[in-house]
């Protein structure tokens, strides 16, 4: 086990089934068959000094674990008590992560999500856990990540992937940012006050409200995300912020014409403005021509596409990947997600989990691997791990 982990387990601080529900969680390692990327002994070495001198960074994940029996999800979720998976990470080689919460699934309340008090109670539930052990720290600024990286730590930010709980209330910006929200999208795949998500037919880009919202989240200090919106609206975000934007988890609509994936001409554009692009791994998204049957081939294919079209300096890595059946999750949340509307198109080979990019921990180990097998210098390894997040959140967070 590496890192600074000391068996801490979410709730522990409470009696199981006296003080809340529980439920029979996911095992946390080798849920599924390991697979790690092979190298040599000059390639491990090499990746571990990677590894040991670069900050790694997570640019969207869900580093929770879902229940063992993946019928049990919907009434796991309401309950509003998402364990943090603290073992599978000390496995990890990351230095950041951005936990992206109940988001999709936050249906402590309601059936179709994303309402302001189940937020609100997602996002003080998971801090209270945290605040009660010490391997990850709740992330506010840069300093935190390389305090985690010294102390051989985590730091852990909390990201949202919409902004529709604020409703059109700007102020409800800054009382996401005192709770600790650090980064927000402007919206999920339904449309919100703000903009079109990238279900609607019609993307009617930013509305009024949505540039006042983004003029708040500059001034604020909150870093903005575009990776569920229409392609519009993600234009219009891109032009309206002063300061560069993410799409966190993201792959090229160029390899495989799905609606989740994003075309060129918004990649080109969140460069322009020195915005920085994450690689998308949930199942069933960045999948290609070449590798129809998603893997981290598949995974890597889009990240060199959107490398090469825009540049080094812009791209990065935010798997999307949870502790747990994935596949059963999309499965179960596929309204709520409208997964069967964002990666209509082509038929896909169905995969029961993404090989090489199982959850955080094994993805951010291959993808170290990857690069050091493919033959990328220290310096480009270390840009993308790490470097060009850190870019643009200093340039966001200011």
């Amino acid at each position: 086990m590496k890192k600074g982990y000391k068996g801490y387990r979410s709730y522990q601080y409470l009696e199981k089934d006296l003080d809340y529900k529980g439920f029979k969680l996911s095992k946390e390692i080798d849920r599924v068959e390991p697979y790690l990327i092979p190298l040599t002994d000059e390639e491990e070495k090499r990746a571990e000094a990677i590894i040991n001198n670069n900050i790694v960074i997570s640019l969207h994940d869900h580093p929770t674990i879902i229940p063992e029996d993946v019928n049990e999800l919907m009434s796991y979720e309401r309950e509003g008590r998402e364990a943090t998976a603290f073992e599978g990470l000390a496995h990890s080689c990351l230095d950041a992560i951005f936990d992206n919460m109940m988001d999709g699934t936050c249906v402590i309340g309601s059936k179709a999500g994303w309402k302001w008090i189940d937020v609100i109670h997602d996002m003080g539930m998971r801090s209270c856990d945290i605040a009660h052990q010490d391997f990850l720290i709740k992330g506010s600024n840069i300093d935190d990540i390389y305090k985690a990286k010294a102390e051989g730590k985590i730091a852990w930010f909390i990201s949202l992937e919409s902004a529709t709980m604020i409703e059109n209330e700007l102020d409800r910006i800054e009382i996401l940012y005192g709770l600790g929200a650090r980064m927000m999208g402007i919206a999920y795949s339904e449309s919100n006050s703000l903009g079109s998500g990238l279900k609607e037919k019609n993307d009617g880009g930013l509305t009024a409200f949505g540039r006042q919202a983004v003029e708040r989240m500059n001034k604020v200090g909150m870093a903005i995300d575009v990776s569920h919106t229409g392609d519009k609206t993600a234009m219009d975000t891109i032009k309206a912020s002063s300061k560069p934007i993410f799409i966190s988890h993201i792959g090229a609509r160029a390899l495989w014409d799905m609606k989740r994936l994003k075309p060129d001409d918004v990649f080109r554009a969140c460069a322009d403005k020195g915005g920085v692009i994450g690689i998308e791994a949930a199942p069933h998204t960045t999948i290609t021509r070449k590798h129809p049957r998603h893997d981290i081939d598949s995974y890597m294919e889009h990240f060199e596409y959107i490398k090469d079209l825009v540049g080094i300096d812009y791209v990065a890595f935010g798997p999307d990947a949870l502790f747990g059946d994935h596949v059963g999750l999309h499965d179960l949340f596929s309204s709520n997600m409208s997964i069967a509307e964002n990666t209509a198109g082509r038929s896909i080979d169905r995969i029961e989990y993404v090989k090489g990019l199982e959850n955080p921990a094994e993805a951010s180990q291959n993808i170290v691997r990857w690069l050091v097998k493919h033959g990328y210098s220290d310096e480009e390894i270390g840009k993308v791990l790490g470097k060009n997040v850190i870019r643009v959140l200093k340039q966001a967070w200011s």
